[in-house]
């Protein structure tokens, strides 16, 4: 089948309010169509509605803009030029599009109209727009563009992070891979080469933790905030749970799910036959069997991920097939790439763009499925009226790619066709839930004292990490003689240095997955439908009718998880 058979590829919605022609060079382009939005008279709720629009319209355009160069520049973070291109929006476009957004939020809010709007969905953007006004400050715009340049510094160096390997230089991505490797000589080489490239950058990369740490807490602090935590949750629009619910969180995960995992390492252990445990056996399959190799290539990876959603629904393997005509995909590894993996989602076309470092392992089957998941979402909220009304907050959107993971795990079989191969495949994916969740806790509970502490010193981070980390680690994996490497694994989460506090996210969205999951299994229409429902709501609604709109609680209490890890558990003992 191709793409020309069955596929309406979409186009570029018109442009009423900026123009069809509209290219950006400079601010100036852009400046007389907020002009017009600030200045232009509202004399009823109707030129209100059709304002908004006309506000959306340029926002989603600049977005999309933005996004473009952001694409481009992790595609090839070595390209002098494409680095550029993004540090010339943030430097010259941001700065400007912040404060007049301020001014348009003003006018917004006291618009004696706004109460007659009472479509689904205004109250949730008038009640962000609201708190965007609380914690607005002009003197933090060119701390928040300082910011962002240096944030990107993060990819660059750890981009550039190679080893050298039977005489071949790879990336860390790559290299990783050999951690399955049945040979342990040759996992514990790998890893040593692996820890000794990152503990190279370690100072610079403590150095860009404290500029970052120190910029963002002076700017809680001109906003009126104690410290960059509460800040953060401010400007998250964190509406629905309080930084004492994450601490509760931490505690359930603590009581829950580490036993958990202390249970698989011993189990791995004497699977494994070695005494002690070390780090580097951590993911070679624990019967000594050779790593799963889903697929060969990234177009591999892609055809076969396609299938896998087509069985769960014809116009969920659309959207992908969508995206590879548009060629909105970059899978593969390669050196001078952005670590990680992400799908953007594009403002005006409404067609993402999914970008990840794939080599052959089941985690980027994994990592395909759940930015997949992302992009179905995109493709749900595309056709919804205003931009607001598509960027869901992060609880929700991590629902539709952690559900994802899990919903299509029974069609894994298109890239295991061997069904002991699937067995091992799933039940290694469930064993990842467990370690998911305090790795989650870890990271989020590190963020907390990082930023509750800001005059911390090097010293301090390091001994507060060990802390944390030995929390919600298990307690048999041995260390000796790599305590050093052990005080920097903080500096591989990507996530503190770029999107500070997005993290939390994932293990909300992990238990509401957990639960989509459980009610796929016991009626797949149903699990699916409401899936699909809760995603296509956008950010119309607050996060708890969002779940409740897909059947599963927005609750973390330790009775929650305790009952979800338990489904878990009898789930992984079912394939064993």
């Amino acid at each position: 089948m191709t793409a020309n058979e069955t596929l309406t590829i979409p186009a570029r919605p018109a442009r009423p309010f900026i123009g069809e022609t509209l290219t950006l060079q400079s601010w100036e382009d852009v400046k007389p169509l907020y002009d017009n939005l600030l200045e232009r008279p509202l004399h009823n709720a109707d030129d209100l509605r059709q304002w908004l629009i006309d506000r959306s319209e340029l926002e989603s355009y600049l977005s999309e803009d933005f996004a473009w160069r952001y694409i481009r520049m992790t595609c090839d973070t070595a390209n002098e030029e494409l680095v550029n291109n993004l540090n010339f929006f943030i430097a010259e476009i941001q700065p400007p599009m912040t404060a007049v957004g301020n001014e348009l939020d003003l006018k917004a809010v006291n618009s004696p109209y706004l109460s007659q709007l009472t479509d689904e969905g205004y109250d949730v953007m008038v009640r962000g727009m609201k708190k965007a006004i609380e914690i607005f400050r002009e003197e933090n715009i060119p701390l928040q563009t300082e910011l962002q340049t240096e944030e990107r510094k993060y990819g660059a160096i750890v981009g550039a992070m190679t080893v050298t390997i039977d005489g071949q230089e790879i990336t860390l991505p790559k290299a990783s891979d050999l951690l399955q490797s049945t040979d342990r000589a040759v996992r514990e080489d790998a890893w040593r080469k692996i820890w000794e490239r990152r503990y190279q950058d370690h100072e610079a990369l403590d150095q860009l933790f404290d500029r970052l740490r120190t910029l963002r807490h002076q700017v809680a602090v001109n906003a009126g905030f104690a410290n960059f935590r509460d800040y953060a949750f401010a400007a998250l629009g964190r509406f629905d749970y309080t930084p004492q619910d994450c601490v509760h969180f931490h505690e359930s995960v603590a009581e829950a799910v580490v036993p958990l995992l202390n249970e698989l390492a011993k189990e791995r252990k004497q699977k494994l036959g070695v005494d002690p445990l070390r780090p580097w056996d951590a993911k070679v399959d624990a019967e000594g069997r050779a790593p799963l190799k889903p697929f060969a290539t990234g177009d591999e990876l892609l055809e076969k991920a396609i299938t896998c959603f087509d069985r769960l629904d014809k116009e969920l393997g659309d959207d992908l097939r969508i995206m590879r005509a548009m060629g909105h995909l970059d899978l593969e590894s390669r050196k001078g790439k952005a670590p990680g993996g992400y799908n953007y989602p594009l403002e005006e076309i409404g067609v993402p763009f999914i970008f990840m470092n794939a080599t052959s392992s089941l985690r980027d089957l994994v990592t395909m499925v759940h930015e997949g998941g992302h992009a179905v979402h995109s493709f749900l909220t595309r056709d919804l009226p205003l931009k607001a009304f598509r960027n869901p907050p992060m609880e929700v959107a991590e629902l539709a790619s952690m559900s994802m993971e899990l919903l299509s795990m029974d069609h894994w079989d298109v890239f295991f066709e061997n069904p002991e191969e699937l067995r091992r495949a799933k039940l290694q994916h469930l064993e990842s839930i467990i370690e998911t969740l305090p790795w989650v806790a870890t990271i989020d509970k590190f963020q907390h004292w990082v930023y509750e502490n800001p005059t911390h010193t090097d010293a301090d981070r390091r001994e507060n990490w060990l802390r944390i980390y030995d929390q919600f680690t298990d307690s048999i994996t041995n260390w000796d003689g790599f305590a050093y490497y052990k005080e920097y694994i903080w500096q591989r989460q990507l996530h503190l240095y770029e999107v500070p506090f997005y993290y939390i996210e994932y293990g909300i969205a992990q238990l509401g997955a957990i639960g989509v999951w459980r009610n796929y299994r016991r009626d797949p229409k149903l699990g699916l439908d409401g899936y699909k429902q809760a995603l296509s709501l956008g950010y119309k609604r607050p996060i708890r009718d969002i779940y409740e709109a897909a059947h599963v609680p927005f609750d973390f209490s330790q009775a929650h998880i305790q009952e979800l890890m338990n489904f878990v558990w009898e789930e992984i003992q079912k394939l064993r």
